[in-house]
């Protein structure tokens, strides 16, 4: 069985710094397509961070200078760093893995088992001004 766990959310002032954890097991990070995404009060869901096995990784436009997607394969687990946190970042953070779909696409929703295999139950990030 898959599990993805997340950690590290919490209430942050804009300006601020958290570090979210993805601790995966019943795949490896090394063999797998990762991603964050992100879902905010009436909003949809936006793919924020991944990468994939060709090396390629990808952030959004509004996240960019900002975040950063790593990996610890010896923890089989997947970070992302957020510094300088504004209170759009807002939202639950989802560590999802295995997309179905070969590019860097938002699903409608968080979670969404049609875009990505599986999902964990996500972490609330809260960004203040």
């Amino acid at each position: 069985e898959v599990q993805l766990v997340e950690s590290g959310g919490g209430s942050v002032q804009a300006g601020g710094s958290l570090r979210l954890s993805c601790v995966v097991s019943g795949l490896t990070v090394d063999g797998s397509d990762m991603a964050w995404l992100r879902q905010a009060p009436g909003e949809k869901c936006q793919l924020v961070s991944a990468f994939n096995l060709d090396g390629r990784k990808y952030n959004s436009d509004s996240v960019k200078g900002r975040f950063s997607l790593s990996q610890d394969n010896a923890k089989n687990t997947v970070y992302l760093q957020m510094n300088d946190l504004k209170p759009e970042d807002t939202g639950v953070y989802y560590c999802a893995a295995e997309p179905y779909v070969m590019a860097w696409v938002s699903p409608p929703t968080c979670p969404d088992t049609g875009y990505y295999d599986h999902w964990g139950h996500g972490t609330q990030v809260t960004v203040s001004s």
